[in-house]
C-alpha cells in the first residue's frame, strides 16, 4: 500500500510537463499542485486519528486508496479545476499510509530490528516514486496522460483488493465505539491530539523540526525534479522520468541500508544529523549540474540527491517508536508527519513563488540546501544530547 500510493502522488509530477501544457498552466504549477496534494495529506493527520482509530489500519488504507483513484480519474478531465481537485484527494488519500503502517508495525517488530523494519517499510515509497518514473512517461507518449493515470487508478484499486484478505486479523484491535462523526473530528481534542503527543518525550520536537527541513527539500525533489530537467536543463521527458527514477532507486537502496546501519550503531539520530549534511551538498551538486551535461551526470547526481535527501523518513519513524509509549505511537506518527507534510507542502510551493517570480530554477534548491545544512547545525547539538534519554 505504501507503494502505490506514492506511486499515485508521482503520478502528476513525472507526468507535469504535459499535464500543465494541456491544462494551460506554467510548468512551475506543479509546485502548487503537489503542495496542495500535501495539504490534504495534512489534514488527515489532523483530522484522521479517529478513522484510523474507528476503523483499523488495513480499512483506512482501502480508503485512502480510493480516494486517491477518484482523484486521478478527476485529474484526467484537465482542466485547472480538476487538477485542484484532484491534488486535494490523492494527498488525502497518501496520508493514512504512515500512520496506519506505523502502527502495524509498532505492535509487531523486534527492537532490535526496529530502524531497519520501518526503513523497509519507507522504501516502498521511493519504489512508488521509481516505478512512475519508468513507466508512466512512455505509457504518456504511447497513450496520453490521462491514460497513465488510469494505469496509476487500477493499480491503486488493485492493492486495496490484494489487502482484503489482511483486514479481519490486522484490524481486530480497532475501536469500534469511537465517534468518526464531523463533530468528533473537528473537536478541539482531537484537533490537538497529534501535537500533543509531541510532547510525550524531549526528543520528539527538535526530531520533528528536522523532519520538516528534510520534507522541504524530499517535496521539492519529488515534486519539481522532472520539470526542473525538461525546462531548465532540456531533458526529455523520458530522459527526465529516468533521472527521476534513478533518485527515487537511490532512495530505496539508502533507505534500506541507512536503517540497516542505524540499528548496527544505536546512533539513528546522530546519523541523521550527518546525513543533513550530505543531502544538502547533494542537492546543491545537483542544482549546479550544466546544462550541457551528458545524461549520466543528471542521473548520477539525482541517485546521490535521493538517496540523502528523500531517506529520512524511516529512520525518524523508528526513533519515534522507539521512545514514545506504546499506546501513543500513531499519534505520535500523526502529529510528527503532520508537521512534516507541512514541509512537503510548504517546499514544492514556495518553490513554484520564486520560480514564477524570477525564472530561475536553481535558486530554489540551492536555498532549500543551506535550509537544510543551517538546520542541522542548530538543531545538532540538542539532537545528540536527547536521543537516549529515557522516556518518561
Amino acid at each position: 500500500m505504501q507503494v502505490v500510493a506514492v506511486f499515485a502522488t508521482q503520478a502528476l509530477p513525472v507526468l507535469a510537463p504535459l499535464v500543465t501544457r494541456d491544462a494551460g498552466v506554467p510548468p512551475e504549477a506543479i509546485g502548487r499542485l503537489y503542495g496542495l496534494a500535501m495539504i490534504g495529506s495534512v489534514l488527515f493527520m489532523a483530522l484522521g486519528m479517529p478513522i484510523l482509530a474507528r476503523l483499523g489500519p488495513v480499512r483506512t488504507l482501502q480508503i485512502g486508496a480510493g480516494l486517491a483513484a477518484l482523484g486521478l480519474l478527476a485529474a484526467a478531465a484537465g482542466s485547472p479545476m480538476a487538477l485542484l481537485i484532484a491534488a486535494l484527494l490523492v494527498g488525502l488519500g497518501n496520508a493514512p499510509s504512515i500512520p496506519a503502517g506505523s502502527r502495524i508495525l509498532a505492535a509487531t517488530v523486534p527492537a532490535a530490528h526496529r530502524t531497519l523494519i520501518f526503513s523497509v517499510k519507507q522504501a516502498g515509497a521511493p519504489l512508488g516514486g521509481m516505478i512512475a518514473g519508468v513507466i508512466l512517461p512512455p505509457l504518456a507518449l504511447f497513450g496520453g496522460w490521462p491514460a497513465a493515470l488510469l494505469f496509476v487508478t487500477v493499480a491503486l484499486l488493485g492493492a486495496a483488493l490484494v489487502v482484503q484478505p489482511m483486514q479481519a486479523t490486522l484490524d481486530l484491535e480497532r475501536d469500534r465505539s469511537r465517534a468518526v462523526s464531523p463533530r468528533a473530528l473537528l473537536a478541539p481534542a482531537n484537533l490537538v491530539l497529534p501535537f500533543a503527543a509531541l510532547l510525550l518525550h524531549p526528543l520528539l520536537i527538535p526530531l520533528t523540526a528536522l523532519c520538516f527541513v528534510f520534507a522541504v527539500a524530499n517535496g521539492c525533489l519529488w515534486a519539481l525534479l522532472v520539470t526542473f530537467l525538461v525546462e531548465a536543463r532540456g531533458l526529455t521527458l523520458q530522459q527526465a522520468g529516468l533521472a527521476a527514477a534513478a533518485m527515487q532507486a537511490g532512495g530505496v537502496a539508502a533507505r534500506v541500508g541507512l536503517g540497516w546501519l542505524g540499528d548496527r550503531t544505536g546512533g539513528a539520530t546522530r546519523n541523521l544529523i550527518v546525513q543533513a549534511y550530505v543531502a544538502a551538498a547533494s542537492l546543491a551538486l545537483l542544482a549546479l549540474v550544466p546544462a550541457e551535461s551528458p545524461l549520466v551526470a543528471f542521473v548520477l547526481a539525482a541517485t546521490l540527491a535521493g538517496a540523502t535527501a528523500t531517506s529520512w523518513q524511516g529512520i525518524a519513524l523508528a526513533e519515534l517508536a522507539r521512545v514514545a509509549p506504546s499506546e501513543r505511537v500513531a499519534e505520535a506518527t500523526a502529529g510528527t508527519s503532520l508537521v512534516g507534510y507541512s514541509g512537503f507542502a510548504v517546499g514544492p510551493a514556495a518553490s513554484a513563488v520564486v520560480i514564477a517570480q524570477t525564472g530561475d530554477w536553481t535558486l530554489p534548491m540551492l536555498s532549500v540546501a543551506a535550509l537544510l545544512a543551517i538546520t542541522a547545525a542548530a538543531l545538532g547539538p540538542r539532537l545528540r544530547a536527547l536521543a537516549y534519554r529515557p522516556s518518561g
